[in-house]
């Protein structure tokens, strides 16, 4: 019995956060460190790949400066991107990328400076494009008959803060009804420079999600008939959900009690 206890034990210690690497005595910050790398994107069964760290978070919402009444305030996570992919990118990835590079060639464009790269990771298909050449590729994915993206389910926007010169992601889910095929394109720009142009002569539903994302991240959609805010009042200053916007609030009353702004809030971490 004591040898089962006992193998069940070392079984436990073997499961815990960095008891492979660290031995007794690991710090909480190093185990979270550790841990935090789970959610960073998958590499090739296998191996190890090189991914882009753009930042570490600390805390439940990545907020810094006021009260963290979550209680979570030590957890550390890690956001990476995923680099670029070698090929084979495996199914139907190959062929339609080469589909869309020789339609860029044919139209006298440089397809290395119009797809920044090719990124397949968990089984998804994402082209990272130049933002100036957004509509174009929109257009051949949607025209081309062996391509056939009729349908794009919107567009959303990321914050990245620590990717310098590229904060601002714009981000497009594509669907091909003919081939089933589903697709992801990326856009990025600078906070200096948050211009992305608009794709609603290629496909007009998205013309309110341009707007929800200008209102809420901010990211301009030059070309867009009528850019105004969604959610926010039309005199709201700033974009609430950019990772950088103060968290602010306002007091909440019920019962005769006051729950005060989580900005002013007491601290639990």
């Amino acid at each position: 019995m004591s040898e089962r206890n006992d193998d069940k034990q070392s079984a436990a210690d073997a499961a815990k956060p960095g008891s492979a690497t660290a031995g007794i005595g690991q710090s909480s910050t190093a185990a979270a460190l550790e841990g935090g790398a789970q959610n960073i994107p998958a590499g090739p069964l296998g191996g190890r790949t090189q991914l882009e760290v753009v930042a570490t978070r600390h805390g439940m919402f990545g907020a810094g400066e006021s009260g963290d009444t979550s209680g979570f305030g030590g957890l550390v996570t890690t956001v990476a991107l995923p680099p670029a992919s070698e090929r084979p990118y495996g199914g139907w990835f190959d062929e339609a990328v080469d589909i869309l590079v020789e339609l860029l060639a044919e139209q006298g464009l440089d397809p290395d400076a119009v797809i920044e790269r090719v990124v397949v990771d968990r089984g998804e298909l994402t082209l990272f494009i130049a933002r100036e050449y957004i509509v174009t590729v929109c257009r051949n994915l949607r025209d081309d008959q062996d391509l056939r993206f009729e349908l794009c389910l919107g567009v959303s926007g990321v914050h990245y803060p620590g990717d310098v010169g590229r904060e601002l992601h714009a981000v497009y889910h594509l669907m091909s009804v003919t081939h089933r095929h589903n697709l992801r394109l990326e856009v990025a720009a600078p906070d200096a420079d948050p211009h992305v142009p608009s794709v609603i002569d290629v496909y007009p539903g998205n013309d309110w999600h341009e707007r929800e994302t200008w209102d809420l991240m901010g990211i301009v959609f030059d070309g867009h008939p009528s850019l105004a805010r969604t959610a926010m009042p039309d005199d709201w200053v700033g974009h609430p959900q950019r990772k950088d916007y103060p968290l602010g609030g306002i007091p909440v009353e019920y019962k005769g009690a006051v729950i005060p702004p989580p900005d002013t809030r007491r601290s639990y971490s």
